[in-house]
């Protein structure tokens, strides 16, 4: 079509160049923060430390409370080696699928990585994969960050945009009880309320039975059955964990009446 038909913001930038996510005409932010929690594994994309060539490699990936993505790894990797000498990376979510992989949503994160010593950071990361739990206290090992300097989503076909830092992660400002509290609530929906959250994940498409709580954010619920995942966001997004015993119990009671059950509600704990 002719130029001056083009919506102005891709009269700016060119037929082929993405649209920043707040200009995007889809929910590109929602959609990316989706890939971040729900991806388990990924392509880690570094700089050679020897002669600078770009050396991509397969990781296992999960995310701090913010939406920061974490990675568990070796020293004796070549990946490991490549950011002790020069911390930019990027890292590839694809959930794949049926058919053209070309057709399926990705998303791209370019960033920096440091190590880390949190133990906030190694239990979100050993929650989303226990079998790590094996090797992670190996002296080889560490867990790293990699801190969103920019991400690039394609949707599936004629969905790109391009996103920020702030647009990729969540801003905790007044959130900080429900980080503190995230554990114990965890451990507490995991221990007396599987069928709440086997409620919860049919509800985000993903039926079935054998879910755990593997983390929780002001956003949503990171849930994990076998090697399934399923992100499951609240009504509204919660600050504190009176908001999130709330919005649980609101959902279970919702879930409930669209499924028939009488599951007694959650109440998770701080």
């Amino acid at each position: 079509m002719a130029n001056d038909a083009m919506p102005p913001a891709q009269q700016r930038r060119g037929p082929a160049e993405p649209l920043p996510a707040s200009e995007a005409p889809f929910d590109a932010i929602g959609l990316a923060r989706h890939l971040l929690r729900s991806v388990r594994s990924g392509a880690l994309a570094t700089i050679d430390a020897i002669d600078g060539t770009p050396f991509a490699s397969l990781v296992t990936l999960a995310t701090d409370s913010d939406g920061t993505p974490l990675m568990l790894l070796s020293r004796l990797s070549a990946h490991t080696r490549n950011l002790d000498k020069d911390p930019r990376a990027s890292l590839l979510f694809s959930v794949g699928g049926k058919g053209d992989p070309l057709v399926h949503p990705r998303l791209t994160v370019t960033g920096r990585a440091a190590r880390s010593e949190e133990p906030r950071i190694r239990e979100r990361f050993l929650a989303r994969h226990p079998k790590a739990k094996l090797y992670a206290d190996f002296p080889d090992f560490g867990f790293f960050t990699l801190a969103p300097a920019a991400g690039h989503l394609n949707g599936g076909f004629a969905k790109a945009a391009t996103l920020t830092s702030a647009e990729l992660l969540l801003d905790l400002t007044g959130a900080e009880a429900l980080v503190a509290g995230e554990r114990g609530a965890v451990e507490h929906m995991n221990a007396d309320h599987a069928d709440a959250l086997a409620l919860y994940a049919a509800g985000a498409g993903e039926p079935g039975t054998g879910w755990r709580l593997t983390g929780l954010d002001p956003e949503g619920l990171d849930l994990m059955a076998g090697e399934r995942t399923a992100r499951v966001l609240y009504p509204e997004p919660v600050r504190d964990m009176g908001s999130l015993r709330k919005s649980l119990v609101a959902m279970a009671a919702a879930a409930r009446a669209g499924s028939g059950t009488d599951a007694p509600p959650p109440h998770p704990e701080a």
